[in-house]
């Protein structure tokens, strides 16, 4: 291959994504699942789910606290149905694998600090806001640039787009040989820190054992790769491999355990910005690993959308069973005008970090987190989220 490095200011930049019959995925969905059934009839629940699968066996583990009961292996059938694993051979059947659950409730400890914040328990004024504390400490970090339309990085939202027509041609039946299991990855070529075309795409999909490397590789180029990624991004040094271990039948949970959690950085910024290391799937939104971080994108999100800035990186810490953040910090890589202050001044006074504000303003406590198992949970225009939303975007530039 000619190099296509002529200058110190050109580097590449990879992101990955996985379909949804991906195994790590898979429980992701899983875990998901449980969580909506137990929201939809109990919207203050408090519910931690993880789960692990292989051949033939799915472990559902994890805390619940709740008033409502849910059929669990029916619901873990049933999304494995939905996924497409209707088949041993596909790497795990719905109607015939094992199911087993240990779950527990919510230490009771945990619980306390959650249910009433150390400022609810210090302060004799009652706050709506303060109602509740952080289920836990850590950072949670958001994101968000303009390289695209919805303020993602562009390798991940090439990445998920891949995956997402992939799954569309296998359910849709356009291409009838393909299975649950795949993977995209994008290497874009940046110049003076804006995309300039695309290095590499690799793309690989479990397949039938019937069908033909050169059919294959053929109709992945025109049903999936070709309707996704811009030509005039494409050129004659661009690298497309397709299934570049050869054969992929032998797929799914029979060929990789799986365990909710272990998609993270798939789940949001492809690498692109820092990540806290709290998994989404399976959790509540007293979660702060969960809301703080759907928080932190809503934040960054509607700093680039408003001007702020090119990119913008929010982190947001949390002590467990406090309601204030610990810290909030936004770093805009030099894309900004204005000063830290002033953006420290936006952020405080147009969002509202505690916990309870952000379930409060977001309604997270409603069955809406099953869909963003699998494609990443942000920049997704095909489901109205509200962390997505740039609803104040416009009162950021009418401050200004």
């Amino acid at each position: 291959m000619v190099s296509t490095f002529n200058d110190s200011n050109s580097f590449l930049f990879t992101s990955e994504s996985v379909t949804e019959g991906h195994p790590d995925k898979v429980c992701d969905q899983i875990s998901d699942a449980i969580l909506d059934s137990v929201l939809a009839q109990d919207p203050n629940a408090r519910v931690a789910c993880e789960t692990c699968v292989t051949t033939g066996l799915v472990i559902i583990m994890g805390e619940m606290t709740t008033k409502t009961y849910v059929d669990i292996p029916d619901i873990v059938r049933s999304t494995l149905k939905n996924i497409g694993y209707t088949d041993a051979e596909f790497g795990i059947d719905y109607n015939t694998c094992g199911v087993m659950v240990s779950v527990k409730e919510q230490s009771p400890e945990i619980s306390s600090a959650v249910s009433k914040s150390l400022e609810a328990r210090q302060s004799k004024n009652e706050n709506e806001n303060e109602t509740i504390g952080a289920g836990d400490q850590g950072m949670m970090v958001g994101y968000a640039c303009n390289e695209t339309a919805e303020l993602m990085p562009l390798p991940i939202s090439l990445a998920h787009k891949l995956t997402r027509k992939l799954a569309e041609v296998r359910k849709s039946s356009t291409l009838n040989y393909l299975r649950p299991d795949g993977k995209s990855q994008v290497t874009v070529e940046y110049s003076h820190g804006k995309p300039k075309r695309i290095h590499t795409i690799i793309l690989s999909a479990q397949h039938s054992p019937d069908v033909k490397y050169d059919q294959l590789e053929k109709e992945l180029r025109s049903f999936v790769i070709e309707p996704i990624i811009p030509k005039s991004m494409i050129d004659e040094f661009t690298e497309i491999k397709i299934n570049p271990s050869g054969l992929f039948v032998l797929g799914g949970p029979n060929a990789d355990t799986g365990l909710t959690g272990r998609k993270i950085l798939v789940d949001t910024y492809g690498g692109s910005a820092r990540h806290g290391g709290g998994a989404f799937s399976g959790k509540d939104p007293t979660k702060v690993d969960r809301s703080g971080a759907y928080a932190a994108r809503h934040v960054a999100k509607n700093l680039v959308a408003a001007g702020i800035a090119e990119r913008a990186e929010v982190q947001i810490s949390y002590a467990i069973g406090m309601a204030k953040p610990i810290s909030v910090s936004v770093e805009t890589f030099g894309t900004s005008n204005l000063s830290d202050d002033k953006i420290s001044e936006i952020v405080n006074t147009y969002f509202d970090l505690r916990p309870q504000a952000i379930i409060n303003n977001m309604n997270l406590r409603n069955p809406i987190f099953g869909p963003t198992a699998s494609y990443g949970h942000f920049g997704r225009d095909d489901l109205d989220l509200p962390w997505e939303s740039i609803d104040i975007a416009q009162l950021i530039k009418e401050h200004l």
